[in-house]
């Protein structure tokens, strides 16, 4: 009896063991590649035995029992799965190759081309006396306006790319915890500060949030120097 590496079937009359597979548990699911997209071919030719005959299983082979849809029984012989030393499947290790070279080939949108759809927009909060007036790249302003007039301004800061480039380097060498969860621009030379002398300062940090792009919050974190959030939903793209 010529003895390959596929799927081998030995039909028996009886078995004293009370478990079984179904005979459609052959082909197991997670195999990739176990049948064809066009035709579904399985993956293993089936041979069957005769009771009485000299098949001796080696050790690549393992063994369970299958019953079919009549409810015969037969002791089943399979080939073992090789598994890498990761304790991967060869197949799962494929399939992981390729969806790393996928992502390799799928550029990254960084966050300030995910923030590009507030270019040219202007985002108003109104907290109490003061408004709060954010233009994406361009300037920050606290005003109090009257009858539609503005009758009090204060420029908080004009966009520093250089100042921002810096702030985010510095971040990033600092942590790279996750809970960093927002990306920041930094807002320089606003209205002198009376009590410092210094010009106004303004960090904003751009925030995922699915709703509607808006200034959700001002704060000052010390005399003249303020933090702005922005939430935009486009940032969410972002991991």
């Amino acid at each position: 009896m010529r003895i390959t590496p596929i799927l081998l079937c030995l039909v028996i009359l009886a078995l004293s063991s009370s478990s079984h597979v179904l005979s459609d548990q052959i082909f197991p699911a997670h195999l990739v590649g176990t049948f064809s997209r066009n035709n579904r071919e399985p993956k293993y030719k089936i041979e069957f035995l005769p009771q009485d005959s000299p098949f001796h299983p080696g050790e690549n082979l393992e063994s369970m029992v299958m019953v079919d849809k009549h409810g015969g029984r037969f002791l089943c012989y399979l080939p073992k799965e090789v598994k890498a030393t990761s304790g991967w499947t060869s197949t799962q290790q494929n399939i992981s190759t390729v969806m790393m070279d996928t992502h390799k080939q799928v550029k990254l949108r960084t966050p300030d081309e995910l923030l590009q759809s507030l270019n040219e927009k202007c985002l108003i909060r109104q907290e109490g006396w003061w408004s709060y007036e954010f233009c994406h790249q361009r300037y920050v302003r606290q005003l109090h306006v009257e009858d539609e007039k503005i009758v009090q301004e204060f420029l908080l800061g004009t966009f520093d790319p250089e100042a921002t480039a810096a702030f985010n380097q510095t971040v990033s060498d600092a942590s790279t915890d996750a809970s960093q969860r927002y990306h920041s621009h930094v807002y320089t030379n606003g209205t002198t500060c009376d009590l410092t002398g210094s010009p106004r300062e303004v960090e904003v940090r751009f925030v995922c949030a699915e709703t509607r792009a808006m200034v959700t919050s001002i704060t000052e974190l010390s005399t003249c120097k303020y933090a702005l959030t922005v939430q935009c939903p486009t940032l969410c793209k972002h991991p």
